[in-house]
């Protein structure tokens, strides 16, 4: 009797155990994005199943359905930039050409400026340069003489303006000089550069690295390190350098180990929080406002026309305090990736640009004063790299380079200039002018009836699409012929330092017009049969079925 008790006991227990653990592992997959991007198994699988194929010129113009006169136009608009691209753009290509049979780096970069499909016949006629030979003010020029309008703010360096930065770089290695690149000891700028990091951040300590993907990895070590505790919560689409456990998908060889990938400004991904047991960590990384649960946008996937974005400032600052509350409730450490962001949104970061305090933030390519540099920013006791009553229990993290001086001496002179009333003056008003400047454009392209418009957050801005389209990406190659310098991703972001005047946006505003106007001209954006982004992509798929030879 006793023993069939026990056993009822034992049953009952394990039933409920079993119970739970299933309702656990449900709320987790609801928490997970609908997309393969949410899915990051599944997304590896299926993108080892696409075929290549490549269309050749006579399939190349009317994979849409467009009729003879229609293609005829695109060719011939197509090879009037072919010619124009060879005249303009001579040492520049020549020169990246040659680089990339030894850079692994153009390489990618040049197969993947459009859909796959198309890039051959592309990556023939429509050579890009990868190479500039100066900058100033809004402006580069390459090798060829050609000066173009910067869109593409070095990756989101470029804060403050070329001619800052250059300053900075020369300024900060005079105020090292003395000293020259001893690395191991530390300059007495970086006493200075700390002080005002702890402003600026509202954190206790800091430790400095050699890349934000450095920072960001040291940060989620330490979180893991402190709350003895494993995986870390990453959003769908975000993006927090190349490492392993922050890039489980394509890309990544390696299966996601400890790392769950979840919605953004979700209930479900909450549910989450407050139930797992083994979660250390949640990254943000606040540029996701603008496109939340969505990979950077780059032209290689603007297979049609539904890119989308939008940006609710005060949708994402009431996510981003919810996410606050359960973190705070549930002893997550909540990090701020700003590696990108920070110092664009605000004085203060996306920490003041939200009104949201996080746990740890990181910062890097925006504050390095155009040297490399990454930086966590945290609470005293999540900082730490020992235990004191514990001598062998340790979180190591070192960098050969970490508080380079030459680093030191130019994030120094960044830095100082956040206190300059010019520099505050930018700050004062900056989404009053970015927002002005987005809504002119767009009010002009609809009075035109071009079918772009630009979606902003602040200074950084993404293009979408309003009618469907298979050719949306060739759109990029108007630009850089109408003097627009985009980075290798195409329309998917432009970049804009906040030294842009209103008569610099004056005159990017008349080139974006012109190229879109040319892009129609030339019949890249005809849809008369009807067609939809459902109906474009059907057709992907039956390509990828059945096949397509070049």
């Amino acid at each position: 009797m006793e023993n069939q008790l026990a056993l009822s006991i034992f049953g009952a227990g394990l039933g409920l155990w079993i119970i739970k653990k299933v309702y656990t592992r449900l709320q987790l997959s609801m928490a997970k994005h609908p997309s393969l991007a949410g899915h990051s198994r599944m997304a590896k699988r299926v993108a080892r199943l696409i075929p290549h194929y490549s269309f050749n010129q006579d399939v190349f113009f009317k994979v849409d359905g467009a009729p003879q006169e229609i293609a005829l136009l695109r060719e011939a608009g197509f090879m009037r930039l072919s010619k124009a691209y060879k005249e303009r753009f001579t040492k520049s290509v020549e020169l990246t050409n040659q680089a990339a049979e030894v850079i692994s780096d153009l390489q990618f970069t040049g197969r993947y400026r459009v859909p796959f499909q198309f890039s051959d016949l592309v990556s023939k006629h429509l050579k890009s340069g990868s190479f500039m030979q100066s900058s100033s003010g809004v402006s580069m020029t390459d090798l060829d003489g050609n000066i173009f309008y910067d869109l593409t703010g070095s990756y989101g360096v470029n804060v403050l303006g070329y001619d800052f930065y250059k300053n900075a770089i020369e300024e900060g290695a005079k105020r090292v000089s003395d000293l020259g690149p001893v690395l191991g000891f530390y300059h007495p700028i970086v006493a200075d550069n700390v002080k005002r990091l702890k402003e600026v951040s509202g954190h206790d300590e800091i430790s400095f690295h050699m890349s934000g993907t450095e920072a960001v990895m040291q940060a989620v070590r330490l979180a893991r390190y402190h709350t003895k505790k494993s995986h870390v919560v990453r959003f769908c689409g975000a993006y927090h350098g190349w490492w392993e456990d922050v890039q489980p998908g394509i890309g990544n060889p390696l299966p996601p180990r400890e790392t769950y990938t979840l919605k953004e400004v979700d209930q479900d991904t909450l549910r989450v929080l407050r139930n797992k047991k083994n979660i250390a960590c949640v990254l943000v990384n606040p540029l996701q406002a603008l496109h939340p649960n969505k990979g950077a946008p780059g032209d290689s996937s603007l297979l049609d026309s539904s890119r989308n974005a939008f940006f609710d400032r005060e949708a994402y600052t009431k996510w981003l305090k919810e996410l606050r509350q359960v973190c705070s409730d549930k002893g997550i450490v909540l990090i701020f990736d700003e590696v990108f962001v920070g110092f664009r949104l605000a004085l203060g970061g996306a920490q003041e640009y939200f009104g949201v305090k996080a746990d740890m933030v990181t910062y890097g390519k925006t504050l390095g004063g155009g040297l490399p540099i990454g930086v966590v920013c945290g609470k005293k006791e999540l900082m730490m790299r020992f235990k004191a009553n514990k001598p062998a229990d340790i979180c190591f993290a070192r960098g050969t380079f970490n508080s380079h001086p030459y680093v030191m001496g130019a994030m120094q002179v960044f830095l100082e200039s956040l206190d300059t009333d010019p520099v505050k003056k930018i700050y004062s008003d900056l989404d009053v002018v970015w927002d002005r400047r987005a809504n002119d454009l767009n009010e002009s392209l609809l009075t035109l009836n071009l079918p772009v418009k630009v979606v902003n957050m602040s200074s950084i801005w993404t293009i979408c699409y309003t009618e469907p389209s298979r050719y949306n990406w060739m759109f990029q190659y108007y630009l850089k012929e109408q003097g627009l310098a985009l980075s290798w991703i195409g329309t998917g972001r432009f970049i804009f330092s906040l030294n842009y005047s209103d008569a610099d946006m004056a005159i990017v505003q008349e080139k974006f017009i012109r190229a879109a106007q040319a892009m129609k001209q030339d019949g890249w954006w005809w849809n008369e049969g009807g067609l939809t982004n459902k109906i474009i992509k059907r057709q992907i798929l039956k390509e990828m079925i059945f096949g397509r030879k070049s």
